[in-house]
């Protein structure tokens, strides 16, 4: 069906932007560089642990979907706690009760998805091959792909009827060692691993070394306890396995101490008052390392929002997200863009630790750029593409144009940039505010990209930098497109006016305008209370070295009358 002429896109409203909370919790790393004895008694451990932890998780999953009350922790804690110990066992049994709540809410996410997908295939599905229904729905191109979209449909049918079997029965399916890797078992030639080193990495998934902090116990946790002054580390033996205790009280004592080199004032700070700190020991098959984590919670910090930075007249970095690299503008209070434009690259291919690393030496780049300009925070897109990814090929293109377009948007690290952006910057002392990402791209290249390339002959100006201004505009509080009739950059204008605010402009002097009647097409900047502003008899030439003459004759606008021309002996065009 033809667009009918005259009718405008509607466009959706814009949310209004927010500060992203800071982290709220710490989480720091450090080698232990076990013996050969000391890792071997590890191994025996966690795999001892871990074998329970799966049955204690096995019989939280058959009691289904309960209230909190009626999940039979305390049994099954006195339980587990007959074949290891009680601080062990709780750490089990809380273990199991977060990832039974982790499934579950990702098991209504799951249907969410595939309802979305349903709606969009039949709603297309019941509109004719190559036509458009009232509703603006499209038909399928031809009848072989509306075949094989009818065959989709029957395929996400039954995926949605097990997700909400599961839900109901409140048993999700949940894979100790993670589904990724289970599946690798089946194609380890494609994974380039051999069985033994398949296994190697399955036994170490599945090791349970976890201790929970607990306050006022000695250095904030008795389970796994790490000395702040010398650094060594001990930890309390299950029952089956007190034998191997080198130390009193069925503990065993790690010969090599650890520093924890990142954030340890914190750390320091948390193990000499007591105050609780988990700790988890996790193995490294690949590199053949063992490592500590020690994590704790921190004090919900109080951010401002984007109306107090607005209000102080700080200045933001306008950030665009992209498959491969990121580009930045730094903006000033009122919206202008500053300086050059900056492109930060990403490299999004290779194993995932180095994508990691990557991306944040590039987040490092822009916290090092926005210190460099001194701005108070950092604006982002609020991105997800959950919703697109759920629909695939309905919303996202088609052929290979679309195939495309879906590949880029899957290569964007939206999740893990928010992130490693959120706590990064917070500890750098910068806030990060998120805005709409409504027309960002489209306004910020249609109306930012050749101005910006004109005042930036020597870089290389691209639509993503206008997005970027748009961005932190947005953020600032301003609208996208730049005000009509600003003046561009100049030694002798060093602040130039580029928001989008109700503000007078003065009209610039020196010259006269040509005669016009009131008919006359009226060119804007100037205002006409009445006709007699039109003519420029006297004009008021601009002299920039001993200023403005003044002006003379009079400085009314009422038109002489016929008698007041003839008292003066003056004689109109008109007069007989």
């Amino acid at each position: 069906m033809a667009r009918r002429r005259g009718r405008k896109r509607e466009l959706r409203a814009v949310a209004a932007p927010f500060t992203v909370s800071a982290p709220t919790g710490a989480r720091i790393r450090d080698r232990l560089r076990v013996s050969a004895g000391e890792a071997e008694v590890l191994r025996l451990v966690g795999e001892h642990l871990g074998r329970h932890q799966r049955a204690d998780l096995a019989q939280r999953i058959g009691l289904g979907r309960v209230a909190a009350k009626d999940n039979r922790r305390a049994p099954r804690k006195k339980s587990l706690t007959a074949v290891s110990s009680s601080r062990w066992a709780g750490a089990m049994t809380r273990a199991s009760e977060d990832q039974y709540q982790l499934s579950v809410r990702a098991l209504f996410n799951e249907r969410s998805s595939l309802r979305r997908a349903v709606r969009t295939v039949e709603k297309r599905l019941a509109v004719p091959c190559g036509q458009r229904s009232k509703s603006r729905a499209r038909g399928y191109s031809t009848q072989a792909e509306r075949f094989e979209k009818q065959r989709r449909l029957q395929v996400l049918t039954g995926r949605l009827a097990g997700v909400e079997q599961r839900i109901e029965a409140g048993r999700p399916t949940i894979t100790a060692g993670g589904r990724r890797l289970l599946k690798t078992r089946h194609n380890l030639a494609d994974a380039r691993l051999t069985e033994a080193e398949w296994r190697q990495r399955w036994d170490a998934a599945r090791l349970f070394l976890t201790a929970d902090g607990e306050s006022g116990a000695p250095h904030g946790n008795y389970t796994i306890t790490v000395a702040p002054e010398t650094g060594e580390v001990s930890m309390v033996l299950p029952e089956p396995l007190r034998h191997l205790a080198n130390a009193p009280r069925g503990r065993y004592e790690l010969s090599c101490p650890v520093r924890f080199s990142h954030r340890r004032e914190e750390w320091l700070d948390r193990a000499t008052a007591n105050r609780a700190v988990r700790y988890d020991i996790v193995h490294d098959p690949v590199r053949g390392r063992w490592y500590l984590d020690a994590s704790w919670a921190v004090e919900a910090a109080v951010l401002p929002t984007p109306e107090e930075i607005r209000s102080r007249g700080e200045r933001l970095l306008g950030v665009d997200l992209n498959a491969e690299h990121l580009a930045a503008y730094v903006l000033d209070p009122h919206g202008n863009p500053v300086g050059e434009p900056i492109t930060v690259p990403i490299a999004v291919e290779g194993p995932a630790s180095q994508r990691d690393g990557r991306l944040r030496a590039a987040i490092s780049r822009l916290l090092a750029v926005a210190r460099a300009h001194h701005c108070t925070g950092i604006a982002i897109e609020d991105l997800g593409f959950g919703d697109a990814r759920a629909t695939g090929r309905e919303t996202m293109g088609r052929g290979g144009r679309g195939k495309k377009f879906r590949r880029t948007v899957a290569a964007i690290p939206t999740a893990r940039f928010r992130e490693r952006l959120r706590s990064m910057a917070f500890h750098a002392g910068l806030v990060v505010i998120a805005v709409d990402p409504a027309y960002t791209s489209v306004w910020g290249g249609r109306y930012w990209k050749a101005p910006l390339q004109q005042n930036n002959r020597q870089a290389t100006v691209t639509g993503h930098h206008g997005a970027s201004v748009a961005i932190g505009r947005r953020a600032l509080g301003h609208r996208v497109r730049r005000r009509p009739g600003v003046t561009v950059h100049d030694r002798r204008i060093v602040a130039r006016r580029a928001t989008g605010q109700a503000a007078l402009v003065p009209r610039a002097r020196g010259a006269a305008s040509p005669p016009r009647t009131a008919s006359t097409p009226h060119g804007g900047g100037k205002t006409r209370p009445c006709r007699g502003d039109q003519l420029a008899l006297f004009p008021d030439l601009e002299d920039r070295s001993r200023g403005h003459r003044a002006l003379t004759g009079p400085a009314s606008c009422v038109l002489p009358t016929p008698a007041d021309n003839a008292k003066n002996g003056v004689r109109r065009l008109t007069d007989p």
